[in-house]
Parts: C-alpha cells; structure tokens; sequence
C-alpha cells in the first residue's frame, strides 16, 4: 500500500484544526504539517513563498513509510492571490506545483472542506484569535466558493489527486463520513 497525503483546505472556521487533528489521532503511522502563509506580500514574498513550496514538495517526494496529513499547503497561497489579498499572480506557480504533487508516487487526496449553512461562519470566526490575515463572515464565504471552484478544477485537471468535499456542519456526522473515507489507514 502506498503512502498517503491528505491535504485539508477551506476557508477560516470550516474546522481545518479539528479534522486534521481527528485524521491525526486516528491515523498510525502520520506526520501533521500546519502550514501558514509568510508576511512579506511582495514580490520578494513571492520568491521566498516559491522556494518554501518547491521544498516542501522535494521533503514530501524523499519521505517514505509515513502518512502526511496538511492542514494548508499552496492550494491556500492561490486563493488568497485570486481573491486579492496578495500583491502578484500565484497562479503559474500553482499550476507548476499542482502537477508536481500529482506525479508524486503516494495515494494523494484534497479535502475540501465548506459549510453548508454559510451564517454559521459567524459563529466559528468570532472564536478565532490572533489569526494571520484578518477575515470575516463575507470574506470566509467568498473563500469557500473559490475553495469550491479550486476543487473541480483539480479534479479535471489531475489524474492522481483524490479531491473530497466534506460539509462540517454537524461534526458528528463528518467524523462518520471521515471514517468511511480513511477508515483503512487506521489500523
């Protein structure tokens, strides 16, 4: 069996922190990334934010016999450029990066997480503090539409990417739903 990698994205207050946490806990043999964006928006951000992901995908390329969960990767660092909180095109980057994750030899999935009840954002955004960018109900919305989009680009535009849309609406539900998902990498 190959080893996996589950990259988790969605917007701020999807529950990111509590699903790959859960994969974590329940996951043997499994490292947990939780990766953030850098500060510096220019264009000296970008070469550092390019070298950071050309390396991570070089480390998760020479690493073996261990499951990887992210919470975040460049998937992050291209909806935040298409929505306009960065100062410069992500996109050929992304592109670039997409395919090399793609051919690496590991079963590879994307989960996209969204909530169904949108009002529920409010809620979960007001409990978070002391986070990088600063969000709100509006912009976690507009997040997850572009979320949404990214996931049904990747699934025509990747043959080896494995992307999952999760609702986390009702926590105990999704955690049902994770277990059918990634019930056989728990043992």
């Amino acid at each position: 069996m190959k080893d996996t990698i589950i990259i988790v994205e969605g917007p701020q207050g999807v529950g990111k922190t509590t699903f790959t946490n859960y994969l974590r806990e329940k996951i043997v043999a499994s490292d947990l990334y939780r990766l953030t964006g850098i500060k510096d928006k220019t264009k000296t951000g970008y070469e550092k934010i390019k070298k950071k992901y050309l390396k991570l995908l070089e480390y998760i390329e020479n690493c073996e016999d261990v499951n990887m969960i992210f919470d975040r990767t460049f998937f992050s660092e291209e909806i935040y450029s298409r929505l306009g909180f960065k100062p410069y095109s992500f996109h050929e980057l992304y592109k670039e990066l997409l395919n090399k994750l793609d051919n690496l030899d590991f079963e590879i999935y994307l989960v996209v997480l969204y909530l169904e009840n949108e009002s529920a954002y409010e809620k979960r955004i007001q409990r978070d503090k002391g986070v990088y960018q600063k969000f709100s109900v509006k912009s976690s919305i507009e997040q997850q539409k572009e979320y949404l989009k990214l996931a049904d680009e990747v699934k025509k535009q990747t043959k080896n990417i494995k992307v999952i849309e999760f609702s986390t609406d009702d926590r105990k539900k999704y955690k049902e739903n994770i277990d059918k998902q990634f019930g056989y990498l728990f043992k």
